[in-house]
């Protein structure tokens, strides 16, 4: 049986025909673990601790014979006495020859260099030549070998140069005749021993079942809750999380700027900041979805932005808020374009869900962009009550907000009393709140609407579904 590219990309483990049976208790794969930096040091020494045998490969003669004799190659705490420990009681070897160190293990950690290319890219010529040679010993062995990346390269990477490189090396094929896994690492220099051993999370993405569990159980001395995803989403989650590391630190270092020239002390500021787990360090607002909105937040991103230009200072990444809002409204415009249809329904205006709240809604930014180019729209939400509070909310988005006004001035006669009303009248449905409701209602449409996601109404996409799309997904 031959597993295509298309399916390994489609699947977290893709269905193989001669999956062997389960690893028993006690197995303890030998490791090969190429490139002997930070991460490739700190996992020979923290797994050669936890029992495993390895053999670490670099084309740095003196990094490995610093690794055959149990010194340390970088600073870092706790990896020399372990390194030391390995080589005493002859867990750890080094060599020179990555093919030879292929061959004489069972699964191979990739942790080679990927610096940036002079075009901003993720240069991966150590990784092609790394999967080459792996490649020509796998072609050698008989057995079932796993080959595991854990150096930060671009979603695709893993099953599109990884995966080829070894199969054109051995003329064997990925998911059925060696495996192939993503594995990030979230290692901090300076404390990346402790991190091994107390992860911050533990993420694995496998070409087929067999190699998912050989993976899994090198990490179950240390984590019992593994992540099991795509190998493309193992490789994003890498990048997203840096990114994610970098943006703090950007805007830490901006809140420091601007407290600074107030003459406020930024650490009293950020240290009654961080205490907060339950919005400020948490998953909320971070699924992606549609645009902010409401009372708060858009109004003050302003005023901050305002605040820093009248003392002078430059905060690019505050003041770019705004426009990555509106970029994102306007991507939501883009696809609707995209989509076609003739009538548009929205189900929700408010800016979220189970309040009456219409202040500085991106849905109706939304609405009218597409009102804007002459297509009828119409509106079902369940909050909106055409009652005095409404009517004082149409007033302050019909002034803060001038491109709302028409839709402002037509909002009661473009509300429809129900659901039914809705789809009924439109051949395009918005869906911009994730109740219960509308998901009933999406699922149940008539075959000819097609749906536009905003609020991501399901877990699992209806991924065979051409009439529905999302936004972010």
């Amino acid at each position: 049986m031959q597993v295509t590219r298309a399916e390994l990309k489609s699947q977290s483990v893709a269905p193989v025909a001669n999956v062997a049976p389960k690893i028993g208790i006690g197995y303890k794969p030998s490791i090969s673990v190429i490139g002997l930096g930070y991460v490739g040091a700190v996992s020979m020494a923290c797994l050669a601790h936890l029992g495993f045998r390895m053999v670490g490969v670099d084309v740095s003669q003196e990094k490995v014979n610093a690794i055959k004799e149990g010194r340390s190659p970088i600073v870092e705490d706790r990896l020399g006495e372990l390194l030391s420990e390995g080589a005493r009681v002859g867990k750890i070897d080094a060599t020179q020859n990555l093919v030879a160190a292929v061959l004489d293990t069972d699964v191979t950690f990739m942790s080679v260099g990927t610096p940036t290319a002079p075009d901003g890219s993720c240069d991966l010529t150590y990784v092609r030549q790394a999967s080459r040679a792996i490649g020509q010993a796998i072609g050698m062995k008989t057995g079932f070998h796993v080959v595991v990346l854990r150096c930060s390269v671009p979603p695709g990477t893993t099953l599109d140069v990884v995966a080829p490189e070894i199969e054109r090396a051995s003329g064997k094929k990925a998911g059925l005749d060696f495996g192939i896994a993503f594995n990030p690492e979230f290692l901090r220099e300076g404390v990346a021993v402790a991190d091994f051993y107390a992860p911050p999370k533990t993420v694995i993405g496998a070409s087929d079942v067999r190699t998912e569990e050989i993976v899994s159980r090198i990490y179950g001395a240390v984590d019992d809750k593994i992540q099991f995803t795509t190998i493309a989403a193992a490789e994003m989650v890498k990048y997203v999380d840096n990114v994610w590391h970098a943006t703090k630190v950007a805007f830490g270092n901006e809140v420091g700027r601007l407290c600074k020239s107030l003459d406020i002390d930024s650490h009293a500021v950020m240290n009654i900041f961080v205490t907060d787990t339950k919005l400020n360090l948490s998953p909320y607002y971070l699924k992606p979805g549609f645009a902010f909105g409401g009372s708060c937040l858009p109004k003050e991103v302003r005023a901050v932005a305002h605040l820093a230009e009248t003392q002078n200072v430059d905060l690019p990444l505050i003041q770019s808020l705004g426009r990555t809002n509106q970029r994102h409204i306007e991507e939501a415009a883009r696809l609707l374009a995209e989509i076609g249809g003739e009538r548009i329904g929205f189900l929700g205006v408010t800016f979220k869900p189970a309040t009456d709240d219409l202040r500085e809604s991106p849905t109706l930014e939304l609405m009218s962009m597409v009102e804007a180019k002459g297509l009828p729209i119409k509106v079902y939400d369940p909050n909106l009550r055409f009652n005095d509070n409404l009517k004082g909310q149409i007033a302050y988005v019909r002034h803060s907000c001038p491109s709302q006004a028409r839709v402002m001035d037509r909002i009661e006669e473009i509300c429809v009393p129900s659901i039914d009303a809705l789809m009924s009248e439109c051949d395009v449905i918005v869906v911009s709140h994730a109740t219960e409701e509308f998901r009933q209602a999406v699922r149940n449409r008539r075959a000819d609407i097609r749906v536009l996601d905003l609020a991501r109404l399901f877990k699992e996409l209806p991924v065979d579904d051409a009439t529905y799309q999302g936004i972010a997904w």
